[in-house]
């Protein structure tokens, strides 16, 4: 009796921060040694409380033997005449017939009448939980708040208790996405303590109907709810996606390596998609998982996959869906580094290569007849050029053919294209850019059907070019304000091209918004918005461009863009600095005079101002 006692104090201690061996029969003496020396008693501080959690477990104990009124209901589990069942069931992974690991398992009172450790409970059924009256939930659910860097069985308990049945069907956590969902026992709906902790992965809590599966992707979900990409930018992922691990806001950064698991059992059942968690770092991560299902969100895909950048992500889709002897098409107009993998590294794996202009629609027709085509790739809006490629109709003729389609819609955003809706297999990001949009991590994805991305995300596990979970979290983060940011950059992109086009000492402006732009038709129907990057040649030579470049105050002068901070660069000597002028300009069109104008979320009238007075003094 005494044993038990002191095992049902834990679960309200563990939330107002009183050390469990506290009240542990055996350790007590020690443990008051430890506070005396150390000269803090933490729980004298709750006394009021601490006074009320005993009597509420005096009021469980008394339940045994008499009903309780409706709003104290107190669990009869723990009845003397009960113990022994529950003990022997302690080892009991499920039924046999079952296959699967049941949610009562290895209860909290087995161990602590065994005398083992601290046990990290897996699983409790509605007969286990004390279910208190709303206000007193509320004041556990509050301390628990105040120390959620140390997040105990009891905190994540009371936290579901005080949160409530959600009105949206029971959330899926972070990492249950392959995971096949164990049926409730029969009985009321129950508060479940998911399996693991911080550290191994999300705990899940959340309200199940009986027998009741989480069968809808998490994307599925969330696109029900929301209906713009700016709730889908802000919500998706995150809070219809993730288990409660604490009453946080933000998703939490999960700093681990590795994820340990109970026993032989439940690696078993790991492996055999029975139980939902993670492996290995570079196999996944819950603060990753919650960012790839809200880029899923955004471009309305069955999955995505996050690596350590855009170029990592480009290399990852050439060498896990080309095979060796394939043959790839690509357009002329593109970020460099992506070139000189594709026409250099490609060929040493045996794959061929057909570079054609973005517009030039007989050309590809003319490559896929003559090749086996396995991929055509190309940017749109393209480097720096911002050329469109029309993906409707490159799908359509590429699929005839049984090729893939791949669009870079780094210079885009999802915000303003969804190459995915427009018939492409897969759509690439450069994360680095505006999906994080400050200027502080770099990233790469990939989204597409669950199929293709499989594919990648294999090759990812054994190559490597994991995305740290910090920098998740930045991205994360970043994508919250996306829909803002772009749609400010969008704004001011379209309003400062027209400005440029009308100025005398400008010869010509690039922006897909622009009537001018050779793929302008193309690019109002299949986009909402054209960007916040525009390229223009300034009327002079090198030293010309240079001293404009030069005389700009707002802008930073760096080889990026899509940041909250306007950057410009001059191609001539930044991305193509080793080749010679007359090579860059016949093979790649860079001129002496062109430059690359990202516009951040500064104000109109100040960048304005500041690229005005640097054309004035040339």
């Amino acid at each position: 009796m005494l044993a038990h006692f002191c095992t049902e104090v834990f679960f309200l201690h563990a939330d107002m921060r009183v050390p469990l061996v506290a009240f542990h029969p055996l350790r007590k003496s020690k443990a008051n040694q430890t506070l005396e020396s150390n000269g803090t008693r933490q729980w004298e501080g709750e006394r009021k409380i601490e006074i009320i959690s005993f009597a509420l477990r005096l009021l469980s104990w008394v339940g045994c033997f008499a009903s309780p009124p409706p709003s104290m209901a107190v669990s009869s589990a723990f009845c003397p005449s009960s113990i022994a069942s529950v003990v022997a069931s302690a080892g009991d992974r499920g039924s046999a017939d079952s296959g699967a690991r049941s949610r009562f398992e290895k209860p909290a009172t087995a161990s602590f009448l065994r005398g083992s450790r601290s046990p990290r409970v897996s699983g409790l059924s509605s007969a286990l939980i004390l279910r208190f009256p709303p206000n007193f939930v509320r004041q556990l659910s509050t301390k628990a708040r105040r120390n959620c860097s140390n997040i105990g069985v009891a905190q994540i308990v009371a936290a579901s208790w005080s949160n409530g049945s959600p009105s949206f069907d029971a959330p899926r956590s972070a990492f249950s996405a392959d995971a096949v969902v164990v049926p409730e026992a029969e009985g009321e709906n129950s508060n479940v303590v998911g399996d693991g902790g911080l550290g191994s992965s999300f705990v899940e809590s959340q309200i199940l109907a009986p027998g009741k599966p989480k069968v809808a992707p998490a994307a599925a979900k969330v696109a029900a709810s929301f209906s713009s990409d700016g709730s889908l930018a802000v919500h998706a992922g995150e809070r219809y996606g993730r288990g409660i691990t604490t009453d946080g806001i933000t998703t939490p950064i999960v700093n681990t390596s590795a994820y340990w698991f109970n026993n032989s059992d439940e690696l078993i059942d790991f492996k055999e998609k029975r139980h939902a968690s993670f492996e290995y770092g570079r196999y996944g991560n819950p603060t990753t998982q919650a960012l790839e299902e809200k880029m899923s969100a955004l471009e309305v895909a069955e999955s995505t996959l996050f690596v350590s950048s855009g170029m990592y992500a480009s290399v990852a889709l050439f060498s896990a869906l080309v095979p060796a002897g394939g043959h790839i098409v690509i357009t002329t107009d593109c970020y460099r580094k992506t070139r000189i993998f594709i026409q250099n590294e490609l060929p040493k794996m045996g794959i061929s290569v057909t570079v054609i202009d973005p517009a030039d629609v007989d050309s590809l027709k003319s490559a896929l007849d003559q090749n086996n085509v396995s991929l055509f790739f190309s940017e749109s809006p393209t480097n720096p050029f911002l050329r469109c490629v029309d993906i409707e109709l490159v799908s359509q003729l590429c699929h005839n053919k049984g090729a893939l389609v791949c669009i870079d819609s780094t210079f885009a955003s999802p915000i303003n294209q969804k190459a995915l809706n427009l018939g492409a297999d897969l759509v690439l990001h450069s994360a680095t850019k505006f999906i994080a949009g400050h200027n502080d991590v770099l990233g790469g994805c990939i989204s597409g059907s669950e199929e293709l991305i499989s594919q990648i995300r294999l090759y990812h596990h054994v190559i490597g070019g994991v995305l740290n979970p910090n920098a998740a979290y930045l991205i994360l983060r970043g994508m919250k304000t996306l829909h803002l940011r772009v749609d400010n950059q969008n704004k001011t992109a379209l309003r400062m091209a027209q400005f440029l086009e009308e100025h005398p000492k400008i010869i010509r402006v690039y922006y897909p918004g622009l009537l001018s732009h050779p793929e302008h038709h193309i690019a109002k129907r299949q986009m909402t918005g054209f960007g916040g990057v525009v390229s223009f040649e300034v009327a002079g030579d090198l030293e010309t461009t240079k001293k404009f470049v030069d005389s700009l105050k707002v802008p930073y002068l760096a080889p990026s863009f899509g940041g909250c901070e306007s950057i410009v660069d001059q191609p001539a000597i930044m991305s193509y600095w080793d080749i010679s002028g007359p090579e860059r300009v016949s093979k790649y069109g860079i001129k002496d005079n062109l430059v690359r104008f990202s516009f951040g979320i500064e104000g109109f009238e100040d960048l304005k101002a500041d690229i005005h007075q640097a054309l004035e003094k040339l």
